[in-house]
């Protein structure tokens, strides 16, 4: 299914003549529709503040001629009514202003093999410092070849740091990754990243609200992040100094009620101190692996990750009352039994009934009425006991009987 063309061409035009997320806008086309704004504009004269504010461009116009450009080098343009339209960038019409922005956009240039709305299904956004650290770098990659690998789409933009180590990690897993500029999406930048957009847009794709040609800037970088937000499930943010477009990210995706998550660094980096506001605001979730991810932007009732726990020891094994008691042996020297069962809060029978079952296990040696912890209870445990061999002597060389030793 794909879009009535005037409602394209319209949309086109519109994305021509203003900036993007302008409030005033976006606000009209919902109320108007993208073509009757695009007409009232043309002709209306009570329209003549907004046209004022795109004199300099209104001139120049031609909607058709960008589209057929556009399509001559491989960038299609998707709107609300194609089948490559993420229907959840439609949140963005409900939300707040934020840093006098807001509103969905009218429509994303697209470039690369990828379908845009099946790649933002299950996607989340792994963003932070240009400036990043070893760590932050590294944590970055992990998380974001963990979340490929479990079939998720990393996004980001594409700069510097974190979001290269994202996307980077990402095509090292052989999945696609979706990267959302701040300018056109003909023009690579940072421009060191060009070879990185080009492998982007093998299986994944590199999007933007900006036209084709469009220099990336300050304001657009910042309407750029309310994408990055809406188009996924989530947000984690690996390191963010107190002013970072990370933050404002973050914001973005807390306005659109997705999952915000940070990654705690140490505590005396810069380059950490904005995560750890949110941490400390609760604004953010607390992330340190894919695993945690996963779990934080899984389906309601799906249980994605387990608590690691470190390896079950002999001592695991061991019945709850034994390893009781076992705790109440001496390791130097030998204590009598009423003492052991004074220790562990047990009777004298049950004490003296785990003591024979942690003798015949090898965990304690008992001589002259006193016991005591065995030097080496795991290699012990290996070894047949003297009860299932058939030995009559305990190992400390005493005579064995059911009261224990004498």
């Amino acid at each position: 299914m794909t879009a009535d063309p005037r409602e394209r061409l319209a949309r086109v035009a519109l994305s021509s003549l203003f900036e993007p997320a302008s409030p005033k806008v976006c606000l009209m086309v919902a109320r108007l529709g993208a073509v009757e704004l695009y007409d009232r504009l043309l002709a209306d004269p009570s329209l003549d503040d907004l046209r004022a504010t795109s004199a300099t461009r209104l001139a120049a116009l031609d909607p058709a001629g960008v589209l057929d450009r556009a399509r001559r080098v491989g960038i299609r343009y998707v709107v609300p009514g194609d089948d490559e339209w993420p229907a959840q960038l439609m949140d963005l019409d409900g939300t707040e202003t934020l840093n006098g922005m807001a509103g969905a956009p009218l429509g994303l240039w697209v470039r690369g093999a990828g379908s845009l709305v099946s790649l933002c299904e299950r996607s989340v956004a792994v963003v932070g410092s240009r400036s990043c650290t070893p760590y932050g770098e590294g944590v970055a990659g992990d998380i974001s070849a963990h979340l490929t690998r479990a079939g998720r789409t990393v996004v980001s933009g594409a700069a510097f740091g974190i979001d290269t180590a994202a996307h980077r990690a990402a095509l090292g897993s052989a999945g696609p990754t979706v990267a959302v500029l701040a300018g056109g999406v003909d023009k690579a930048y940072p421009v060191r990243n060009t070879e990185l957009l080009r492998e982007i847009c093998r299986d994944g794709v590199v999007v933007s609200e900006a036209l084709p040609g469009w220099a990336p800037a300050r304001h657009r970088f910042l309407a750029r992040n309310r994408l990055i937000a809406a188009l996924t499930r989530g947000t984690v943010v690996v390191e963010a100094a107190v002013r970072s477009g990370a933050l404002n990210t973050a914001s973005w995706a807390g306005l659109l009620h997705r999952v915000v998550m940070g990654v705690p660094g140490p505590v005396v980096n810069a380059s950490s101190e904005g995560v750890h506001e949110l941490l400390h605001a609760g604004t953010a979730s607390l992330v340190s692996r894919g695993e945690h991810v996963e779990d934080l932007v899984g389906a309601v009732g799906e249980v994605l990750w387990t608590p690691p726990r470190a390896p079950e020891t002999l001592f695991d094994l061991l019945r709850d009352d034994d390893r009781r008691v076992l705790e109440a042996v001496p390791v130097a020297s030998a204590a009598p039994l009423a003492s052991i069962a004074r220790t562990a809060g047990v009777p004298t029978t049950a004490a003296r009934e785990s003591l024979l079952r942690l003798q015949e296990e090898g965990w304690v040696l008992g001589a002259a009425g006193a016991w005591r912890q065995a030097q080496d209870p795991a290699a012990r445990r290996s070894q047949p006991s003297p009860v299932t061999a058939g030995a009559s002597r305990g190992p400390a060389g005493h005579p064995r009987g059911a009261e224990g030793p004498p």
